[in-house]
C-alpha cells in the first residue's frame, strides 16, 4: 500500500513546507502533492490575505530536494494554464526529478481566484469540454514521437514538438481529479491512468449529502469508472484508484469535531485507531494509494502520522 500527503501551499511559509518536504523523504512517505490555488478554497474562508504560494513552483523545488519521493498536484487547474504549456512544464519537472512526476489534472472550480486574477471562468459544461480536449492534447503530446498538430475547438497545436520527452516510460501518468459521473470519469476513461477521490466535502452539497468520503461513495464511483472503460473500449485494470483523505489525528474530540464541521462529511479525523481503521477499509476494497491531507501538513502533523498510522501498515 502506497501513501502520500497534500501538503498546504497557503496560510503557511516556505519554511514550513520545506521542512515538511524533507520530514516526508526521510520517512515512510512515498509521494507529496500541493493544491493548485491562488487563493485558500472555502474550508479556508477569510484567508485571503495569509501567503499562498504557486503549486508548479513548489514542485520544481520538491524535484530538486528529494531523491524518493514522487510528487504532483491535488490538482492542476486547466482554466489556470494552457495546456500545452502543462505539457512541457509536466516534461521538464520528470526530468530534474529522474521520472517522478504525476500530472494530476482538473477541470478548475473555484469561482473567486477566477475573478480575483481576472481569468474567464466558463460554464460547467464549457469547463467539462475544455478539460477534456485538454486531456486529448496533452495525451498526445506526451505519446507522440513527433511534432503534434492538433485543431480542437479550445486548444491548438500546429507541429508543435515535446522535447525532451518524460523519463517515464510510455509517459508521465495522467491523473484525472474529479467526480463527475457524466463527463469528468468518462474523460478518465477516455485518457486518464489513474483516479482520485477527491475526500473534501466543504462547498460541494452533491457529494456532503451522500455523507462525504465514504466505501460506499468510492465503490459507486469504481463502478461508474467500469461502465465508461466498457464504452469507450478501455481495460478498467489500466487505471489505478486513489484517494485524496482529509485527516486529522487527535484523541481531542472538540478539536476533531471542529475539523469535521470545517472540511466536511466523511472527514477522517479522530484517534490512531480509528484512522487506521478507516484506511484498512480502502485497503481492503483495492485502493493503489491514499494521500492523507492533515492540517496543519506541517514537520510535526507529517511524522506523527508516519509513525502511528503508516508504521501500522508496513
Amino acid at each position: 500500500m502506497k501513501f502520500g500527503a497534500s501538503v498546504s501551499s497557503y496560510t503557511t511559509t516556505w519554511d514550513t513546507i520545506s521542512s515538511a518536504i524533507q520530514t516526508m523523504e526521510s520517512g515512510r512517505w512515498g509521494s507529496i502533492w500541493f493544491p493548485d490555488h491562488f487563493i485558500p478554497p472555502a474550508a479556508w474562508k477569510g484567508a485571503e490575505d495569509q501567503p499562498i504560494f504557486e503549486s508548479w513552483s513548489l514542485l520544481a523545488a520538491v524535484a530538486g530536494m528529494t531523491d524518493k519521493l514522487r510528487m504532483g498536484h491535488m490538482v492542476n487547474g486547466n482554466t489556470y494554464r494552457n495546456p500545452g504549456l502543462v505539457a512541457k512544464m509536466a516534461t521538464t519537472i520528470d526530468q530534474i526529478s529522474k521520472g517522478r512526476f504525476t500530472l494530476s489534472h482538473g477541470a478548475a472550480w473555484f469561482q473567486r481566484e477566477h475573478e480575483a486574477y481576472g481569468w474567464d471562468y466558463p460554464s460547467l459544461r464549457e469547463r467539462s469540454d475544455r478539460f477534456e480536449e485538454s486531456c486529448a492534447l496533452i495525451r498526445e503530446l506526451f505519446s507522440s514521437d513527433e511534432p503534434v498538430d492538433f485543431n480542437g475547438k479550445y486548444y491548438r497545436l500546429a507541429n508543435a514538438p515535446l522535447s525532451p520527452k518524460s523519463v517515464q516510460t510510455p509517459h508521465i501518468p495522467i491523473m484525472v481529479g474529479g467526480m463527475g459521473e457524466k463527463r469528468t470519469l468518462r474523460t478518465l476513461a477516455k485518457y486518464g491512468d489513474i483516479w482520485n477521490l477527491d475526500g473534501f466535502a466543504v462547498g460541494r452539497p452533491e457529494i456532503a449529502e451522500k455523507g462525504g468520503m465514504s466505501l460506499d461513495l468510492y465503490e459507486h464511483k469504481v463502478n461508474v469508472i467500469k461502465k465508461h472503460c466498457d464504452d469507450v473500449g478501455r481495460d478498467p485494470s489500466e487505471i489505478k484508484f486513489t484517494i485524496s483523505m482529509p485527516t486529522k489525528l487527535s484523541s481531542d474530540k472538540a478539536e476533531t469535531s471542529e475539523f469535521i464541521q470545517r472540511v466536511g462529511p466523511g472527514t477522517v479525523a479522530g484517534t490512531r485507531d480509528y484512522i487506521v481503521e478507516r484506511v484498512g477499509e480502502f485497503v481492503e476494497a483495492g485502493v493503489d494509494e491514499i494521500m492523507f491531507s492533515p492540517r496543519p501538513s506541517d514537520k510535526e502533523s507529517l511524522q506523527e502520522l508516519d509513525e502511528e498510522v503508516l508504521a501500522a501498515f508496513d
